[in-house]
């Protein structure tokens, strides 16, 4: 007998979809570049919000959204990758889905904080690079244009193949959860709190999240 769970809660969905709209934002601008650089700046001010809030969620969203309920061990990831996983690791992100999230939201903090400081000594600088060293912000440009937005493309691929890989051998559709927060389980598992108090919490932390922003932007010299 099958039961349907309500697996991602509505903040969740929209934090999932919201940045994978400013990821891709981000690659087009800052391939076009030129005056294009404002809305790359615009679309890495978004991230790292949804980031913070994400931060947030991982201790207060629900259910199958928080961190300590996908923070699997080492010999948990090995006995996943032997087939020897438990019906809850198939609920939410299983042992090696949860690796790549974690990867994920590190990295993506590291490209907009490096971003922050970075400059091209052309026409575009980060806001804050003026409170850095210039060998901080040299290490920081660098590893923005050549090392995590390669990395970064290369794990959002990773991520499609993986969705593919479910669909195609293991007859597993991960979009449809995301997109409508339900899930069809074997068996009866916690489900994710989705009510309007839990969603007004989201709001709250989001609003939160984009004040750290703004208060992070003020630190940048008048003008900028």
């Amino acid at each position: 007998m099958s039961h349907t769970i309500r697996v991602w809660d509505l903040p969740t969905r929209v934090f999932h979809w919201a940045l994978l709209a400013c990821v891709i934002g981000l690659v087009i601008t800052g391939n076009v570049g030129g005056t294009a650089m404002d809305w790359h700046f615009r679309f890495g001010y978004a991230v790292l919000a949804l980031l913070l809030f994400r931060l947030l969620w991982g201790l207060f969203g629900g259910h199958w959204s928080r961190f300590a309920n996908f923070l699997y061990s080492p010999a948990t990831l090995l006995r996943y990758l032997r087939g020897q996983s438990t019906p809850e690791s198939g609920v939410g992100h299983n042992p090696l889905g949860a690796l790549s999230v974690f990867a994920m939201l590190l990295l993506l903090l590291l490209q907009v904080g490096s971003g922050l400081i970075s400059d091209d000594e052309i026409a575009t600088s980060g806001p804050l690079t003026s409170l850095v060293s210039s060998q901080l912000v040299s290490l920081a440009t660098w590893y923005h244009t050549s090392v995590g937005k390669p990395i970064l493309i290369l794990l959002v691929l990773l991520h499609i193949a993986a969705i593919l890989f479910y669909a195609w051998r293991k007859r597993q559709n991960l979009v449809r959860p995301m997109l409508l927060g339900d899930k069809e389980v074997a068996q009866a598992v916690p489900a994710s709190r989705d009510d309007a108090r839990s969603r007004l919490l989201a709001v709250v932390l989001f609003l939160i999240s984009v004040g750290l922003v703004w208060w992070l932007l003020q630190l940048a010299p008048a003008g900028y």
